[in-house]
């Protein structure tokens, strides 16, 4: 984008479309599954939204950016804290998601798994 990028509407989306991991286009350049977003009747932006897997990378990274360190370095309360806002966040429903969370928090998959059944057993406690 060019000449819009000073627009206040772009200005007031632009955190929630970075927070997202979506890239910001000309209203021209959006494609079928891209949404284009109106300020008083004028198409400003269009908004491509990043594929699931590479939301969940994009969460795991501003989580880390967040606690100012890898999410591997965190202790086990944390990283169950971590597991749990992801749950919420619905990071397990994509495909590779428990060894994608796994990964980066430098445990085994079965260890996400205890994290998640821990928390379930205590809501239905």
């Amino acid at each position: 984008m060019t000449e819009r990028r000073d627009h206040p509407f772009v200005a007031a989306v632009k955190p929630l479309v970075d927070a997202m991991g979506a890239e910001i286009l000309e209203p021209g350049q959006a494609g079928a599954d891209d949404v284009v977003l109106s300020w008083e009747g004028e198409d400003v932006l269009a908004v491509r939204l990043p594929q699931l897997s590479e939301s969940l990378d994009h969460i795991l990274a501003a989580m880390e950016r967040t606690r100012g360190r890898p999410l591997s370095e965190l202790d086990r309360k944390t990283k169950q804290q971590v597991v749990r806002t992801l749950e919420a966040r619905g990071a397990f429903s994509v495909r590779h998601g428990v060894e994608t969370v796994a990964g980066a928090l430098g445990v085994s998959r079965f260890t996400v798994y205890n994290y998640l059944n821990r928390e379930n057993a205590a809501k239905n406690a």
